[in-house]
C-alpha cells in the first residue's frame, strides 16, 4: 500500500491526519482549483490543483488522476453537493461500481479542511466560510456563512443576506450588476436620483431592464456569497463595472485599502434573527458607501472601511454564537480569506475578544483544500 501512493504518475502532497483512518477514502474535490485527496492511516495525499474542470484539458487530467487513485482501492468516495460540478457528475457516473458514496456540503468541507490543516481532532467549532459560491443544503447559493460544526455534522447559524445575481454567472464578470442589485434593493425607485457616478453606468446599462429581471426573478438566482459582496463594494468604490477574471476587483480593493494610513471607523451593518438563524444585512454599509461617494472620500479610505466592516461582522457574529453555544474556537476558511488584510483585521479583533483563531497553515483557504475536508467528513459519516 505504501508503495502504491508513490507510484502515482502526478505530484502529490503528503499531509499528516489528526486521527487514524481505518479505510481508504477518496475525495473528488471541487470544480475550480480541483484537487483529489486519498486518505488512509495517518496520512492524506493531495494532488496539485487543476484550475477549472469546465476546461476539457483539466477535466481529462482529473479523470486520469481519479483512475490512478482508484487502483489503490478506496472503499468510500466523497464529493460536492453541487450537481453541476464535473467532479460531482463523475461521482454519479461511478456510483454503481460498489463504492460508498458520501455527498458533502461545500462550506462544511472548507471548515473541515482547515481543522485538519491545524491538526484538530473532532470537536465543535465556529466555522466562518467565506467564498464566491457553493451549493447549500437548501439548494441555494451560499458563501457568507457561520457554521457550528465538527467533522461529522454542521448547522448554519448565521449568514449574509441574499442578493440577486442578475444574469446569473454573468454577474461575476460584471460586478456592476451586483452593486446595482444592492442599491436597487435599498433605494428602489429613488435609485436614479442618487448623485454618484455609478448611476450613469446604471442608466447606460439599461437599469430598468436589469431591475425588471431582478424583480421578476429572471435568471437572477439569490446568493449569500461574501465574495460577491466584495465584488459589489469594489465596483462602487473603484468605479469599475467589469472584471477580466473572477475576484479581480476584490483584489484591487484590497490593494487600495492597504494604501490607507488613517485610523478609520467601520460602516454600520445589521444583524437580526430570522427563521432560526441570524441574518447579516449590509444595507447600512451600502448607504455609508453612497454617502462617502457623495462626499468625495478617497477610494483608499472607503476600501479600508469596507474591510474593517467585514472584520467586525465576523467578530459580532462570533460573539453571538459564543454566547449561545459556549464555543470560542473560530475556524476561518474559503477563498475570501486569501485576502490578507481581512484575515489580519478579523484575527486581531477575535484575539482581543478572547477567541482562539485557526486559519490555514499548509493549504490555501481556497477550493484546493475542499478534497481534504471531504475525506475528513466522510470518515466520520460512514
Amino acid at each position: 500500500m505504501k508503495n502504491s501512493y508513490h507510484s502515482l504518475a502526478f505530484p502529490i502532497h503528503k499531509i499528516s491526519l489528526p486521527e487514524k483512518f481505518n479505510r481508504v477514502i477518496l475525495g473528488l474535490g471541487s470544480h475550480s482549483k480541483n484537487t483529489l485527496c486519498l486518505a488512509k492511516g495517518r496520512f492524506a495525499y493531495l494532488s496539485e490543483p487543476l484550475s477549472d474542470l469546465g476546461v476539457l484539458r483539466d477535466l481529462l487530467c482529473f479523470e486520469k488522476r481519479v483512475f490512478a487513485m482508484r487502483k489503490i482501492k478506496p472503499k468510500i468516495i466523497a464529493f460536492d453537493l453541487h450537481p453541476g460540478y464535473q467532479s460531482t457528475k463523475f461521482a454519479r457516473k461511478i456510483q454503481a461500481e460498489g463504492y460508498r458514496m458520501v455527498p458533502v456540503q461545500h462550506h462544511h468541507a472548507h471548515i473541515a479542511s482547515c481543522m485538519a490543516d491545524n491538526g484538530l481532532k473532532n470537536q465543535k467549532v465556529i466555522g466562518v466560510a467565506f467564498d464566491g459560491t457553493g451549493l447549500g443544503v437548501d439548494n441555494q447559493l451560499w458563501g457568507g456563512d457561520f457554521l457550528l460544526c465538527d467533522y461529522r455534522s454542521f448547522s448554519r447559524k448565521a449568514h449574509l443576506k441574499e442578493i440577486a445575481l442578475v444574469g446569473g454567472e454573468r454577474a461575476i464578470l460584471e460586478p456592476g450588476r451586483l452593486a446595482l442589485s444592492w442599491l436597487s434593493s435599498i433605494y428602489k425607485e429613488n435609485l436614479p436620483d442618487l448623485k454618484i457616478a455609478f448611476i450613469k453606468y446604471a442608466k447606460n446599462k439599461k437599469w430598468r431592464v436589469l431591475e425588471r429581471m431582478r424583480s421578476l426573478n429572471i435568471n437572477s438566482p439569490l446568493s449569500s456569497s461574501m465574495g460577491r459582496l466584495f465584488d459589489a463594494a469594489a465596483s462602487l468604490i473603484l468605479a469599475k463595472y467589469k472584471a477580466g477574471i473572477e475576484a479581480e476587483l476584490a483584489i484591487k480593493l484590497e490593494q487600495a485599502a492597504k494604501r490607507c494610513k488613517l485610523p478609520l471607523k467601520a460602516y454600520k451593518f445589521n444583524i437580526y434573527e430570522e427563521r432560526g438563524a441570524y441574518l447579516i444585512d449590509p444595507a447600512p454599509l451600502f448607504k455609508g458607501l453612497v454617502r462617502d461617494l457623495q462626499d468625495k472620500v478617497t477610494r483608499e479610505s472607503m476600501a479600508y472601511k469596507f474591510h474593517l466592516t467585514v472584520a467586525k461582522i465576523i467578530l459580532e457574529a462570533c460573539r453571538i454564537l459564543r454566547k449561545e453555544h459556549r464555543i470560542k474556537k473560530v475556524v476561518l476558511s474559503g477563498g475570501v480569506f486569501q485576502n490578507n488584510l481581512l484575515l489580519s483585521l478579523c484575527s486581531g479583533l477575535l484575539y482581543k475578544e478572547g477567541f482562539q483563531v485557526l486559519s490555514h497553515k499548509k493549504l490555501s483557504p481556497n477550493d484546493s483544500g475542499i478534497s481534504l475536508g471531504q475525506v475528513m467528513i466522510a470518515n466520520y459519516r460512514v
